[in-house]
């Protein structure tokens, strides 16, 4: 929780950094300058000159930049996310990069004693004092095995984690207060962007669950020639270091050297392509950042794969609303893009009829364009629009997988022009799509259904056991929610008027002319006092009917 004066400090920072940036407004209506003024931190409320000449997302971009690696992070977490942002912020955003200077080798000397029981010097040979490469959460050096194997280190910067858990705490605290002070802002949920960033940070943080993905991925390419993960040594590696093969390629940015070194750039653009399908519709676990930066290529074409810390997984059932989605859009099928995308709505209203006529209108868009002509990524832009039209947050896996394709169509394009991603596709969706209606799946499938229906037999009686149990004990409760309640009842109470009313009257009539029948009695002004009841209960029988067929149409026009 938010509630710690040590986070006072930075949350004054932040606020100034976002005012120095143009965005004091939103320090403004969240309420934090009041909450800093109370706890004695006083806010200097003067913006940049020149942030008027800026768009809103390009101030956002660089007051993150500014801010560190957890608001970097996040920023490039929501340029993922079109369902949430339009294209010029998340285009913005994507662009983010954080240039930190490394750390002394001194200051990341301990932690690396403490995870290896000893000195790295003593482990490694000709260990680079220097960094091969830094970054905001971690960076890289050089060394040897024993046996003289090159690797590289790769070691979190010394008291990050501590930074970063603070920042978190803000933002989730800032989260909630632009969720209750800034109804506007509500449809890009906050708070469930705070705790995706806090997941995905927790998994970069620990650099023992990247080496995993890296051995995974190891095994899922085991039998590919052309594919390489680079090895991991588990022995040296940790939470706080990762120990892994060192990869002597060619970047995949430098196109001049890929040139010079004669290599096929259709082949790598192909083999590229196949690699990233294989990872997301065969084995449902894949690299989430496949830019330019992440990939090395080697000689013979081979593709080295690099930098772990980001990746997505799929269940089963999201890689099949995967190919029934990418099916629908090669094929131009509204109805199977319509049943994917309700799937994905959760507990969300949407109205059904206008999504249907969105997705008609995107089908017939692309109604005809041949197919080597199709544009995975321009689809999914369109997707991902539709999506935020109708305020349907994408599931966090999923958000990863479109930035996903959407990169992979970029960088193949740039290697070669007549790269067309549908036709790499194709094939996967052809096989995924033979393989659902297999007798081998069929059966599995019914074993599964068999399973889930035989599970809730056996569960019953003592889920009714705790159900009466918690009745018992006064902790069953029912909830009604009836719409128009109030008017209802009225309606009831009225209704009920007017039998009562009915009834009597009818009682009236009765009873009168019985009364009228009888002969003799006593008399009153010379008429038989009997009939002149009679009379007068008929004149209230009428009047009641007059109020009832006024009350009948009274509530008719209602």
């Amino acid at each position: 929780m938010f509630t710690a004066v040590r986070d006072l400090p930075r949350l004054r920072e932040i606020s100034s950094v976002l005012i120095r940036h143009g965005l004091g407004d939103l320090v403004r209506r969240t309420g934090t300058a009041t909450l800093l003024e109370r706890a004695g931190q006083i806010l200097q409320w003067r913006e940049a000159g020149d942030a008027a000449d800026l768009e809103p997302q390009q101030r956002v971009r660089l007051a993150f930049e500014e801010l560190g690696p957890t608001f970097v992070k996040l920023g490039q977490m929501l340029s993922t996310r079109e369902d949430l942002l339009p294209p010029a912020w998340t285009a913005e955003l994507a662009r983010l990069h954080s240039d930190v200077p490394p750390a002394p080798f001194d200051e990341l000397l301990p932690q690396v004693e403490q995870a290896l029981g000893s000195s790295p010097f003593e482990v490694f040979a000709d260990l680079e004092r220097a960094p091969y490469a830094a970054a905001s959460i971690a960076q890289v050096h050089r060394a040897k095995l024993a046996s003289g194997t090159p690797v590289i280190l790769k070691i979190r910067r010394p008291g990050i984690v501590a930074k970063i858990n603070a920042d978190l705490r803000i933002l989730g605290y800032l989260a909630r207060l632009v969720e209750r002070e800034m109804p506007e802002a509500r449809c890009y949920r906050p708070i469930q962007v705070v705790d995706q960033l806090r997941r995905s940070l927790g998994r970069e943080l620990d650099l023992a669950v990247e080496a995993r993905n890296m051995e995974r991925f190891g095994r899922n390419f085991a039998d590919d020639p052309n594919i390489l993960v680079p090895q991991v040594y588990g022995a040296w590696t940790s939470t706080v270091m990762n120990v892994q093969e060192q990869i002597v390629g060619i970047r995949g940015n430098d196109l001049v050297a890929i040139e010079a070194a004669g290599l096929d750039r259709t082949a790598l653009a192909a083999r590229g392509a196949d690699a990233v399908l294989k990872m997301i519709l065969v084995d449902g676990f894949f690299h989430a950042d496949p830019h330019p930066g992440n990939v090395m290529f080697l000689p013979g074409n081979r593709i080295a794969l690099i930098d772990f810390g980001m990746v997505g997984r799929l269940s089963p059932t999201r890689r099949s609303q995967i190919v029934d989605l990418l099916a629908g859009l090669a094929h131009h099928d509204e109805q199977a893009m319509l049943e994917v995308l309700l799937d994905w709505r959760g507990g969300a209203t949407v109205d059904e009829v206008r999504l249907a006529a969105d997705l008609g209108e995107l089908a017939f868009d692309f109604a005809d364009v041949p197919l080597k002509d199709l544009r995975i990524g321009v689809l999914l832009h369109r997707v991902s629009a539709v999506l935020r039209e109708h305020t349907i947050m994408m599931p966090a896996d999923l958000a990863l997988l479109f930035k996903a394709l959407i990169s992979l169509e970029g960088l193949g394009r740039q290697y070669d022009p007549e790269f067309r991603l549908i036709e790499r596709v194709k094939p996967f969706l052809d096989r995924a799509l033979q393989e659902r209606y297999r007798p081998a799946e069929a059966v599995r499938r019914g074993r599964a259904t068999f399973s889930d229906l035989l599970g809730l037999v056996t569960s019953m009686p003592r889920d009714i056991a705790r159900l009466i149990k918690d009745a018992r004990q006064g902790r069953l409760r029912v909830e009604l929610d009836l719409k128009r309640l109030d008017s209802f009842g009225d309606r009831l109470d009225s209704a009920i008027d007017r039998v009562t009313v009915g009834v009597m009257t009818a009682s009236l009539v009765i009873g009168s002319s019985i009364v009228m029948t009888v002969p003799g009695g006593p008399t009153l002004f010379g008429q038989p006092l009997l009939t002149l009841v009679g009379l007068v209960g008929y004149l209230i029988a009428f009047v009641n009917s007059l109020w009832i067929i006024l009350s009948i149409w009274r509530s008719g026009r209602r």
